[in-house]
């Protein structure tokens, strides 16, 4: 079975239970082909918890939530060492992390302190308990939700170098009008999170993750790309710009697109698709940017003010 056979059933299972969001399902399969984390901006009741336990079902993976609050604390997202009187010993109590989905529900509920706890496990793949390094099994992948900024009375604003772990950051919206028709007519009907079949194995996603080392990149691509990201450095509303975490991320995404195209190269097309769910939340925008405009738009108009490698073509044929 090929990729694209692949993501037509994932799309179809998760189809069960989310409606109207193939292409929020199409960046979640190519997030996890990065082994990548995605941060979710929507307004409560979106259905972000439905989609991402849909997730956890398709991949035939575990799921666990947490929902951060302020009295949130570090070990409740790693886990503790607690002693056992009975045994006269100090057992292990893992913690949320320990799972391959992990639901982080209003991550900018939680303090700074207890948000560094799961960079290190984003980032790194293990928790440090005790001064022990614990691996976690792979896949392990975040699906972090924050509200948009109307909604964040009470909340700690990630950090720069927090955000810049999230491959992608995906604004869920509002369903249209037909679709929110039909999430009435299948309201009441029995739990359709019980129909969602396992698509992939373990095994099998890894070996999907494997195949991005197969997608080519071309020169003149690299440097559209490259074009993209020294612009966001230089824009006039921007503080901060993508860094090269974010450079390697957009390539790699990009990588995704083509792959599930069923292509072995990297088009500009492919670059200028996923750059705005790569970049948008890795720019801090200056004082001035922050009065007239936003980071969505900074984007957009980062994006277009890059030339797009016209000769691309003559040298692809050449690949």
């Amino acid at each position: 079975m090929d990729i694209q056979e692949k993501l037509g059933h994932f799309k179809d299972e998760m189809g069960k239970v989310i409606i109207g969001k193939e292409k929020v399902i199409e960046l979640i399969f190519v997030s996890m082909l990065q082994k990548g984390h995605i941060l979710f901006e929507s307004v409560p009741g979106t259905g972000k918890t439905m989609l991402s336990k849909s997730v956890a079902r398709a991949i035939g993976g575990t799921f666990k939530r947490i929902q951060f609050t302020p009295d949130i604390l570090p070990s409740d997202i790693t886990g503790i060492n607690i002693y056992n009187p009975r045994t006269q010993e100090f057992e292990l109590r893992r913690g949320p992390v320990d799972t391959d989905i992990l639901l982080a529900d209003e991550i900018n509920r939680a303090t700074p302190r207890t948000q560094s706890a799961l960079l290190e496990v984003m980032e790194e793949k293990q928790v440090t308990i005790d001064g022990v390094r614990i691996p976690v099994d792979e896949p392990f992948i975040v699906l972090a939700t924050q509200n948009p900024i109307e909604y964040r009375q009470g909340t700690f604003d990630l950090p720069e170098a927090q955000m810049d772990r999230f491959l992608m950051k995906i604004d869920l919206g509002y369903p249209s009008r037909e679709e929110e028709k039909l999430m009435l007519d299948a309201h009441g009907a029995q739990n359709a999170l019980d129909d969602v079949r396992a698509v992939f194995s373990k095994d099998e996603i890894v070996k999907l993750q494997s195949r991005l080392s197969t997608v080519e990149v071309n020169d003149a691509v690299q440097e559209y790309v490259l074009d993209i990201i020294h612009s966001s450095r230089n824009h006039e509303y921007v503080d901060t710009g993508v860094s090269p975490r974010g450079t390697i991320a957009l390539l790699q995404a990009a990588k995704g697109i083509a792959l599930i195209s069923g292509r072995h190269y990297v088009t500009p097309d492919d670059i200028k698709y996923i750059a705005p769910f790569v970049i948008s939340h890795r720019l801090v925008l200056n004082i001035e940017g922050m009065a007239v405009t936003e980071a969505d738009a900074v984007t957009r108009d980062i994006i277009n003010s890059a030339e797009v490698p016209v000769e691309y073509g003559v040298l692809h044929d050449e690949v």
